[in-house]
């Protein structure tokens, strides 16, 4: 079985104005319903920037706001992150580049054909 506790992203804010928190819930739990706990937010509207700023060479930043302990404590455990939380785990440092670890992620096999008693079966 992969993990009974999953760290994904729950959706709060207005419309067109979406603000995520982190948060650690059962896996089969209602995405709306009440976390284990939340470990942080993320705002994916970049902070808008005025001419001044760009002039000197200021980018637009995402918000991200994170439990660097409570994050590595709930990955220790077992905790499976979602794909757009393990990515924002990776860009923090908590996680490797190569996460699931190479071992554990799906291996692709080549198809061999194999000749027994002179039939030719592709397996």
């Amino acid at each position: 079985m992969k993990g009974l506790v999953r760290i994904r992203l729950v959706r709060k804010g207005r419309t067109r104005q979406p603000v995520y928190n982190i948060a650690v819930g059962k896996k089969r739990g209602k995405l709306q319903g009440l976390p284990i706990e939340v470990i942080g937010t993320y705002n994916p509207v970049p902070t808008p920037i005025t001419p001044e700023m760009s002039s000197r060479g200021v980018i637009p930043v995402k918000d991200i706001k994170l439990d660097f302990d409570r994050a590595k404590y709930w990955i220790s455990v077992g905790a499976q992150p979602s794909d757009t939380v393990a990515f924002l785990l990776k860009k923090a440092g908590i996680l490797h580049d190569q996460w699931p670890s190479p071992s554990k992620a799906a291996k692709i096999v080549k198809r061999e054909e194999i000749s027994t008693n002179g039939k030719e079966f592709a397996q």
